[in-house]
């Protein structure tokens, strides 16, 4: 999941690194050998975190049940991606996390037994704290045995309408074998006897996925009093029509996680989009490396299957019903009450015609000033999608050249690109069709794209294309132009309604230039290593954000003004970290804004106690990246796609851009001040990798909500006036 995967969609995705690099730092004597915090555990944490909204009865009542769903969804990839490459570096043989700073069973283990008590914690979260709390707003989910007859009987009737049709009980016997688990689906384990032999069989049914997870028990109901059941609750109770003859004994809810990481090796295949395809295959039957089952289930059918899928005793997570609260996310209802108040974008002022009928030009718009944007606070409908579709429909643009890492194949960003390619523009389209768990989406887009006449490309071999980039040439006059975009998000207009993200539209002829360059590269075999207004990785990237952090270090050395200010998803690589330590300890004030992973370990004396870290997490995801510096009172800001782990600095193409306008640098300065502020609510992270939550004060009075503040700021903005 890099982070910016999909299924974050409803809120707070997470971050996932599967390189097992060593140290890219030197071993530092200075730094004592335990100074990182361990990596998998810090991201339990930051689930923690999510779950912590779940529980906050100060949240309206469907967003908690959708931090419950963010949750389990963050959880499944967890296990998908992390827990399971973990296993199979350990069975293989292949290296392991080096910061982890014991045996890697035994950090296996520890994960286990973190996962086991959220999980727990997750699932008395709903049965304890949100159904309740959904019944008190007249949203019940109810189980079969409270119902009266005349509920019941419309319940039979929707089963038998809606439901039997599409169901498959599958038989265990000599005849017919265990049947493969897909992973994610619930399924049901029925055990049954035959009356006449007295023989017992057992059987598997999986929960059809294409119909709703809840199920209205009464449609005619107002949405003020609503009653639903969980399909697998209604499938459970008309065992005897799928069995008939058989005398049904048990049956139990239960779930299996695979490994469905994808791995290719780019050096030995011809076709990576076959490879890919075929390796996508191969992903649905990956091993099991979690299974669970309800808390109900008896010894007999789990002792099958874990003899079957084989798995461990510490792989088996037995938890109250229901499983998979992700499938509240389907709890879908039109009650504005229950959620966060709504907020409609506002466009950007700088974007904004001078009158309010009027048409707006964003080309002249950019080419008045730099334009920093801030999502979703500012609608990317009316910026980076109105740039790119006017880009497709002006006469003048003879080329677009964009980087696509995820988006919807039905995204308008999509189709402007075929638009444009249409109407005879030189198009070039990178798409990153390695993207995790959207590889299959987007090999399908891609060659829609090509079919229309874009150049599609997909990038470098061995790396990721990452960073966020659109370039738009424009013929004004004879003189061609350059306008760029360069983002810390992707081009998705679906999660750009719930990520929060920053983008810079410039007409500086250099960052033109140098996007020029960099997509060369991409496209072709031209390789550029020097940029003006850009930091590039895997070129320089690294090299460059260690050269700043070390001048900040020397000039407080020296007694000189000096400040890092950090803003990422995730803070995990250890030359980073250590320079960053060393920066702290020649007296450097460093704020660290992070909102998954942190292996960095604040407010150790003699090591780190000039370093803060603060956590948001909110209605938005916070996912922009950002990289401040003093320099000496000429502040050096870079915003851009990468994170501070191994990939993205050393095996991905990911870029950073610096911000030059004034107003631009005093708006992320107070964004920062706001951030760190003491009255903001945030979480805090101590030497220990605890993370404590401070949301009131000690009257205890709500903190200021960051999200909710910026919501309001850019409400009251103003449209300009007199423009020429």
């Amino acid at each position: 999941m890099d982070g910016d995967n999909i299924q974050a969609d409803s809120g707070l995705g997470s971050d996932f690194d599967d390189d097992f690099d060593p140290l890219v730092s030197e071993n530092d004597p200075a730094l004592p050998s335990d100074r990182y915090l361990d990596r998998e555990l810090s991201w339990l944490a930051f689930n923690q975190r999510v779950l912590e909204l779940a529980e906050d009865p100060d949240l309206p009542v469907l967003e908690r049940a959708n931090f419950l769903a963010i949750f389990a969804s963050n959880l499944d990839e967890f296990f998908m991606v992390r827990v399971a490459g973990l296993k199979r570096r350990i069975l293989t043989g292949l290296a392991v996390p080096t910061n982890i700073g014991r045996a890697p069973q035994e950090a296996l283990s520890d994960i286990s037994r973190a996962a086991h008590v959220l999980q727990d914690r997750h699932a008395r979260a709903f049965e304890v704290l949100v159904r309740p709390a959904l019944a008190d707003a007249g949203v019940h989910i109810v189980r079969w045995e409270s119902l009266g007859e005349a509920e019941r009987a419309s319940l039979r009737n929707y089963f038998g309408n809606q439901v039997f049709p599409v169901l498959m009980p599958l038989a265990v016997d000599p005849v017919h074998p265990f049947p493969y688990i897909s992973g994610l689906s619930l399924n049901l384990a029925v055990r049954v006897r035959n009356p006449k032999t007295g023989k017992q069989e057992f059987a598997r049914l999986k929960v059809p996925t294409m119909l709703p997870r809840f199920v209205r028990v009464d449609p005619a109901e107002g949405v003020e009093n609503l009653r639903f059941i969980t399909l697998e609750d209604l499938i459970a109770n008309h065992l005897g029509d799928l069995f008939p003859g058989m005398e049904i004994l048990e049956h139990h809810v239960f779930r299996v996680t695979r490994n469905e990481d994808v791995e290719i090796d780019e050096d030995e295949t011809e076709n990576l989009i076959k490879a890919l395809e075929k390796e996508l295959l191969r992903r649905r039957f990956g091993p099991p490396i979690r299974l669970e089952i309800t808390e109900s289930m008896d010894d007999v059918t789990l002792g099958l299957l874990v003899r079957e899928l084989d798995v461990t005793e510490h792989e088996v997570y037995r938890l109250p019903a229901p499983l998979d609260l992700g499938g509240l996310f389907d709890l879908r209802i039109d009650r504005p009450d229950l959620h966060f108040p709504r907020h409609v974008p506002t466009t950007a002022v700088q974007l904004m015609p001078a009158e309010p009928n009027a048409e707006p030009d964003i080309f002249s718009a950019i080419g008045r000033q730099d334009i920093l944007l801030h999502h979703p606070y500012e609608s990317f409908a009316t910026s980076v999608q109105a740039f790119l579709e006017q880009a497709a429909a002006d006469p003048n643009v003879l080329a677009i050249k964009q980087t696509l890492y995820r988006t919807s194949g039905d995204s308008p960003i999509v189709s402007a690109l075929i638009d444009a390619a249409e109407s005879g523009k030189q198009v070039l389209a990178l798409v990153e069709i390695k993207a995790r768990f959207d590889e299959q989406a987007n090999i399908s887009w891609a060659r829609k794209l090509e079919k229309a006449g874009v150049h599609v490309v997909y990038g470098l071999v061995g790396l990721k294309t990452h960073c966020k980039l659109a370039l738009v040439v424009r013929n004004e006059q004879g003189v061609l132009r350059h306008y760029s975009h360069i983002g810390t998000g992707n081009y998705n207009p679906k999660t750009s309604r719930l990520y929060e993200d920053l983008g810079l539209l410039t007409a500086d002829p250099q960052v033109g230039k140098d996007l020029t360059r960099l997509f060369n590269e991409l496209s072709g075999y031209a390789i550029e290593k020097k940029f003006k207004r850009l930091l590039v990785a895997p070129l320089h990237l690294r090299r460059a954000l260690l050269k700043r952090i070390a001048d900040e270090t020397a000039s407080a050395v020296a007694g000189k003004p000096s400040g890092i200010r950090i803003k990422v998803n995730s803070m995990v690589d250890e030359a980073i970290i250590d320079a960053l330590y060393r920066a702290s300890q020649a007296g450097v004030r460093v704020d660290v804004w992070v909102r998954g992973i942190c292996s960095l370990k604040p407010g150790v004396p003699g090591m780190s106690e000039n370093i803060r870290v603060r956590s948001i997490l909110g209605r938005y995801l916070e996912h922009s990246r950002i990289f401040s510096f003093h320099t000496g009172g000429d502040p050096q800001v870079y915003i851009g796609s990468a994170d501070m782990m191994h990939r993205n600095l050393d095996r991905r193409v990911e870029a950073l851009v610096r911000l030059v306008d004034s107003e631009h640098l005093a708006e992320i300065d107070a964004l920062f001040t706001r951030a760190m502020d003491d009255r903001t609510s945030s979480w805090w992270l101590d030497a220990t990798g605890e993370w404590t939550r401070h949301h009131q004060d000690d009257a205890g009075h709500p903190l200021d909500d960051m999200q909710n503040r910026l919501m309001q700021q850019t409400i009251h903005r103003k449209r300009p006036v007199g423009r020429r």
